[in-house]
This record gives C-alpha cells, structure tokens and sequence, in this order.
C-alpha cells in the first residue's frame, strides 16, 4: 500500500520571524508515523523552519528550483545551494509557476531529472484550466502533461516521484472538484504512468491531488484508490493544517 503524502505549500506568504513560530506551533501537531508531511517553504525561510521540521520527522520542500548547478541566472536557486539546508522535496512545475513565469514542459522535465540526481523527491504538478475541462480535453491534457514530465527518466527514478494533479480551476478558488472528478483525473495519470514504464511502476508512484483540500473533504478525497494524499495551498497556512494530516481523526 502507497503511504500518503501531504505537502504543504505556503506559496509566497509569511516572514521568516513568523514562519518559525507557525512552524513551531504546526510541527508538532503534524508529526506521524501514517503520513510523510512536507512544508514547502519560500527559500528565505529554510533555516527557521527546518528547526520544527526535522525534529518532528517532517520533510523541508521548496517551491522551485533551477535545472543547472550553476550559471548566469540572475535571481535563481540550484541545487548546490540547497543542501546545506535539509531540503528534502522540491515542487516542481505548478500552475502558478507554468502560467505567470512560462515554464514550459521541457523545463519541468529538466527540473525534475536534476531534483532526482540532486536527492530530492520531486513533487511534479500537472492540471487543467477550466476551458479544457469544459472542452472535454482533461484526461488528453493530463497525458501529454505526465509524458513530457517523464521523458527520459528510469523506471527506478520515477518510484521517487510523486506527482501532484492540480486542477487550475479549483486552487484557491474554494470549489473542489468533486471525489469522482479527483478520482477520476488521478486514474488515468496511473495509467499513463503504466504506459511509460509498466504496472508495476505505475503502482509504486504516489498520486497526489490538490486544489482547496480542507478537512472536510479530505477523508473522503484520501480513501479514493487512486488518491495518496494532497497538496494543499490556503490551509496549510492555517493550524488546521494539522486536521487534514490526522485525517483519520
């Protein structure tokens, strides 16, 4: 059975002052053995927050990262510069990041062969817009999606992948799609995965899905056989955060 993961996002929120006290006050509340938990953080809140992570057995994830080690990329984060940190997970490709900064597929890709090389556990997004959910485009999207992502990766790396379905239409917007939607989307990202590598594979890769998870509805969306946790944007900004990890109550 795939343990569940849940990754929080924080986006650009908080300050460091203040993301240390939150994450010394989340943190614990977090810590299980049934779930692997991530904060993912801004760079400059690394070292504050890494202080309630790692004695809590929680992951330290950023929220991007460049493909190179090193080079004239003004403003940009490597690898290299990240270990000293702890950083154990690297968010990879969300929408935000496609749709307001152009990162394109390739780059995505290259992203995530570089998280893997560097020791990281990618958390590669892939989703739709509401158009081409409304065009009845989803599952077709998804595919190419997932296929660009995984050009040129192992069998072997890619059971260290876990792959976050965002739809663009539900982040931060308060509408969650529906547990058959959720469900539905993160099924034929599984067997898109079986048909690059193999079943096998395709069963040992975590599926996450996001896109206003709350604790309402997220035992519902975790006990789908396709589902292996979330990532979650607005509440994990929130010490209810803490409510949708302990979401077996």
């Amino acid at each position: 059975m795939r343990k569940k993961i849940i990754a929080a996002n924080w986006k650009m929120n908080k300050v460091p002052m203040e993301a240390k006290d939150f994450a010394a006050e989340l943190a614990p509340l977090c810590a299980t053995p049934d779930v692997d938990v991530v904060f993912c953080v801004p760079h400059v809140m690394l070292c504050p927050v890494r202080k309630s992570t790692t004695p809590n057995g929680i992951g330290l994830g950023v929220q991007n990262m460049h493909f190179d080690e090193f080079g004239a990329y003004t403003g940009e984060i490597s690898t290299p510069m990240l270990e000293h940190f702890g950083v154990t997970h690297a968010i990879i490709g969300h929408s935000e990041r496609r749709q307001y900064f152009n990162e394109t597929d390739e780059a995505i890709n290259k992203k995530t062969k570089k998280a893997i090389a560097a020791g990281l556990i990618p958390i590669v997004c892939v989703g739709e817009s509401l158009a081409q959910r409304e065009a009845n485009i989803t599952i077709e999207h998804l595919r190419i999606q997932t296929k660009l992502a995984m050009v040129g990766i192992s069998a072997t790396d890619a059971e260290k992948i876990v792959i976050a379905y965002e739809p663009i239409w539900a982040i931060g917007t308060g509408v969650v799609a529906t547990t058959q939607q959720a469900e539905e989307a993160c099924a034929s990202i599984r067997t898109v995965l079986a048909e690059i590598f193999d079943e096998p594979t395709a069963q040992k890769i975590r599926i996450q899905y996001g896109g206003s998870v709350t604790p309402d509805n997220a035992a519902d969306l975790f006990a789908q056989p396709n589902i292996d946790g979330a990532l979650v944007g607005g509440a994990s900004l929130k010490l209810d955060f803490a409510k949708i990890v302990n979401y077996k109550g």
